[in-house]
């Protein structure tokens, strides 16, 4: 990790990241012992993904309890999804206790169209606790208070109810904030998801 992507305030009251996936890939490594696992207490992990991707983005995002670790999705049984993965997909789970995403766009690629979701965009962001995200891309400008890199993901604390395998990388922080979002996603969760001025239409392109 260079001098070029990460800077580091006074002890551990923060850390920013000038590309958010530099954590990601380290995590992505320490993953590789999952073969077999699923996460313990995640909500995104509590039902079988359908293994289609989406993409979704936003110009900001501003969290308060912030937890990520890696984990393995499964598909159903004989998912026409499952190619040659054995029905699961190594992914980072994000979870944040309370969240607001500002121009909240998803998109989801189906034959010959887009599925798009916008919301948040007019003036009122969008809304949600116990959001839990599982992504196998990640990218955006962020950062972070009272992080700490490197803990156990079943000792995490930010987020109530959501933890991680045993003797898994994880990190988690006070808050989160990251501008020029943009996820791949194969799962999203949330105890509450409010939505302003929601729009839902088909599209020529995604987000």
């Amino acid at each position: 990790m260079s001098s070029d992507d990460v800077s580091t305030k006074s002890g551990r009251s923060g850390t920013r990241w000038l590309r958010f996936g530099v954590t990601i890939g380290a995590t992505a490594i320490a993953a590789v012992a999952l073969v077999g696992l699923t996460a313990e207490g995640v909500l995104a992990a509590s039902f079988s993904i359908s293994g289609t991707p989406f993409v979704v983005t936003s110009t900001e995002l501003n969290g308060t309890g912030f937890e990520q670790f890696a984990a393995l999705d499964n598909m159903p049984d004989n998912s026409p999804n499952a190619g040659d993965t054995n029905g699961q997909i190594l992914v980072v789970v994000s979870a944040i206790k309370d969240a607001t995403l500002t121009n909240l766009c998803q998109s989801i690629e189906l034959p010959g169209t887009f599925l798009k979701i916008t919301a948040g965009d007019n003036g009122t962001p969008v809304s949600a606790n116990t959001l839990v995200v599982d992504s196998d891309q990640i990218s955006g400008n962020a950062s972070f208070s009272n992080i700490s890199i490197g803990q156990d993901s079943s000792t995490l604390t930010e987020v109530p109810g959501v933890t991680g395998p045993l003797g898994v990388f994880g990190q988690q922080a006070d808050t989160v904030k990251i501008t020029d979002l943009r996820q791949n996603n194969f799962a999203t969760t949330a105890g509450t998801f409010t939505l302003p001025h929601l729009h839902i239409s088909f599209s020529d392109s995604g987000c």
